[in-house]
């Protein structure tokens, strides 16, 4: 539906959010506890994994430093490429048994690079490609939060400033217990609610996908829910803080949120098949994400309810993120300094968009970003240098839409998909000095 002109269901919804007072449904990334066991199962590790479960959110998975060996390549043996390629496939292969409608991969070692795409597009049965783009949800907010360093780089906003510094209007709109600087909404340490909890309350769930909410509307219903009071910063993952930021971004630079992307990460890089979801018919090479309601498939491909969000809108390929985390990470379009600071410190679960897990091929970290919205997962990892690049998405299997609350976050295929990332990096390393995938770029 189109852009809410009428308020009146934004206030009726006040009475139902109490009773979801206490956290978000499926608007996003959630914490994933380890892999259900009726969903696809892990292929066999290629290397040590940890205990600690992979999340796309709030728990990255640090072992303490005496849990990493000291090194990995030297105490296991090479995998040959043919090896790890076979569990890469096995494991795109039960995803789509399991009713998946499309699986893209694509791996980066070195200079060389495999890739893989099974299944369809769309319900025509057209055969889904590399290229073909998907809904990469929360992996729009790395994206954003490069838009924001780059007007601190430029001396035009300070991360250590209150956000209504920007946005006068957050005040009010809001009713924040205190003033959060720009960095706690880029860390996920506000303790903004999550406006999705809200939606999903209000409305039912074929209308909480079929709604286009402005930001503000969002933001208007994150206000009905009660902060999260704390002494300390502590990472709470909520959307409703990078659609703050992309009203800053918008504010600032005068633009809309999807030029300034564009401009600051699209365009430089070359990114052809990443752009923000925006009203008008589906791409025809758009890869289509199912979510079932009521016992009904629904199409949740470009729901309205994400049509340019600046903390899921994001449409992209497997190959531009792989591209674009290798840009990043380079310092091609922040300073290196910045770079760091979106990293965060040792072990932290979060950093300034971006999480971390570990490298058990440098005692290091991968860093990254992990994208869930109905009809889709994306994962996508690299190593701190940029050269074990790794990007995974999937059209899922139908899941009921929304989550029961009872096992929110309960997404073993995510948790899966973000593990196998992981045990394929770790596993890359120890191919040896000449591996070759047997195709190039």
């Amino acid at each position: 539906m189109g852009a809410v002109h009428e308020r009146g269901w934004l206030f009726r919804a006040a009475a139902a959010v109490l009773a979801v007072a206490s956290g978000m449904m499926f608007g996003g990334c959630t914490v994933v506890p380890g892999p259900d066991p009726s969903e696809p199962a892990l292929p066999t590790s290629t290397s040590p994994r940890s205990t600690s479960p992979t999340p796309p959110a709030s728990t990255p998975a640090t072992a303490p430093p005496s849990a990493i060996p000291t090194s990995t390549a030297d105490r296991l043996p090479p995998i040959p490429a043919v090896e790890l390629k076979a569990q890469l496939e096995q494991y795109s292969q039960r995803l789509i048994n399991a009713g998946a409608p499309a699986v893209l991969l694509e791996l980066r070692v070195g200079a060389e690079v495999w890739t893989h795409a099974a299944g369809v597009r769309n319900s025509a049965g057209e055969a889904a490609r590399l290229t073909d783009p998907v809904h990469v949800g929360d992996i729009t907010q790395p994206l954003v939060a490069v838009s924001v360093l780059k007007l601190a780089e430029e001396g035009r906003l300070s991360l250590d400033e209150p956000a209504s510094t920007y946005l006068p209007e957050l005040d009010s709109l809001l009713h924040q217990p205190e003033p959060y600087t720009v960095r706690r909404l880029l860390g996920h340490t506000s303790g903004m609610p999550d406006y999705y909890a809200a939606l999903l309350a209000s409305v039912a769930p074929r209308q909480a996908l079929a709604t286009r909410l402005s930001p503000t509307d969002k933001l208007a219903l994150a206000a009905m829910l009660p902060w999260e009071r704390r002494r300390a910063q502590t990472f709470s993952y909520s959307n409703s803080n990078y659609i703050a930021l992309g009203l800053i971004v918008e504010r600032l630079r005068g633009r809309p949120l999807a030029d300034v992307l564009r401009a600051d990460v699209g365009q430089p890089l070359g990114l052809d098949g990443t752009r923000m979801t925006a009203d008008g018919p589906v791409p025809e090479d758009m890869v289509h994400g199912y979510a079932r309601i009521d016992g009904e498939a629904v199409d949740a491909t470009y729901a309205a309810v994400h049509i340019g969000s600046a903390a899921t809108g994001l449409v992209s390929t497997v190959s531009d993120l792989n591209a674009f985390f290798d840009a990043l990470l380079d310092g091609r379009l922040v300073r290196r300094e910045r770079v760091a600071e979106m990293q965060g410190p040792v072990h932290a679960e979060y950093g300034l968009g971006l999480f971390q897990w570990n490298d058990r091929c440098t005692n290091g970290f991968y860093y990254g970003y992990v994208g869930d919205v109905p009809g889709y997962g994306t994962v996508a990892m690299a190593s701190a240098d940029g050269s074990r690049r790794l990007a995974l998405a999937v059209a899922y299997p139908q899941r009921p839409f929304p989550e029961d609350p009872a096992v929110q976050g309960a997404n073993g295929i995510l948790a899966g998909m973000t593990q196998l990332a992981e045990d394929t990096l770790n596993g890359s390393c120890r191919l040896g000095g000449d591996v070759w995938f047997g195709q190039g770029p």
